[in-house]
């Protein structure tokens, strides 16, 4: 059995925190410096430009790269064979905490989520989602989900009658829906199967997947394929402005469901899809 202590987590998890806000993955990067290339509309071309320079300069100063840095969302994949010394939640809800706060990154929590609507003052508590794995090792990954993105995403169960065309048309719809206050262009995940809860969880873990990357199975690569073209012929293009690109990335998350039902969950994200992840 490998020991982890308490503080090595909350120490990891607070330099996720502000990695995360401050430095986009590359492969997102990459895929910004793409589509800069190839967008024909001028004024979208200015646009994926200043996103580009926006991404340089936060990373340079160590600045948050937009101005809502979210609420942490956090996934865990702990091995069966790891002892946390100590409560692993209250770690993390402890690094969570440091890190807003050492990172001088905007609180956005509040406690009650109708009512007295408080801030928490330190961006607690997270949403942490658990996965038991095979091995020693204890992998957790931060993803800041800004709720200017949050908001557009949706869920519908859809009836096995639906088939593969109602999933197409709801997600198509969740992007029309979304427009421009998702501040394209969009990282989306999508997620297919399990139940009502656990499909949002499918298209979160999807959003997460590296640009370019693809399902295993055939079937799914296909609808990928198909949907971010769909996607990004709608002409909404960066920041709404028009253009070819919509969406940098669209990946598909599946799970075995009930023979009565077709769980989908769109997740979108904006072009911040900012997430950093570490191996204990």
């Amino acid at each position: 059995m490998r020991e982890i202590n308490q503080e090595t987590i909350i120490e990891a998890v607070k330099q996720l925190c502000i990695e995360a806000n401050s430095v986009l993955p590359c492969d997102v990067r990459q895929a910004l410096k793409e589509a800069y290339v190839q967008e024909d509309s001028s004024l979208s071309r200015l646009t994926l430009e200043v996103l580009n320079e926006n991404a340089d300069i936060a990373q340079d100063t160590n600045a948050p790269i937009c101005q809502d840095t979210g609420m942490a969302c956090v996934f865990v994949e702990m091995g069966q064979d790891v002892h946390v010394q100590g409560s692993l939640s209250e770690a993390i809800h402890e690094g969570v905490r440091q890190g807003y706060q050492l990172g001088y990154l905007r609180k956005s929590v509040v406690d009650d989520p109708m009512f007295e609507r408080m801030n928490t003052k330190d961006n607690t508590p997270a949403i942490i989602h658990y996965d038991v794995v095979v091995g020693d090792r204890l992998k957790i990954t931060v993803a800041p989900k800004g709720f200017g993105s949050e908001n557009m995403s949706q869920i519908k169960m859809l009836k096995p009658s639906d088939g593969v065309q109602g999933v197409k048309d709801f997600v198509m719809k969740v992007v029309y829906d979304a427009g421009p206050n998702a501040c394209p262009p969009m990282v989306i995940g999508v997620g297919i199967g399990g139940s009502f809860d656990y499909v949002t969880v499918l298209a979160k873990k999807a959003m997460l997947r590296t640009v370019g990357s693809h399902h295993q199975d055939p079937r799914y690569q296909a609808l990928e394929k198909e949907l971010l073209e769909k996607i990004n012929q709608t002409g909404i293009g960066p920041a709404g402005y028009g253009g070819r690109t919509t969406a940098l990335s669209l990946n598909i998350e599946t799970y075995p469901t009930h023979i009565a039902g077709l769980p989908v969950a769109v997740s979108i994200c904006c072009h911040v899809a900012r997430h950093k992840e570490v191996v204990l």
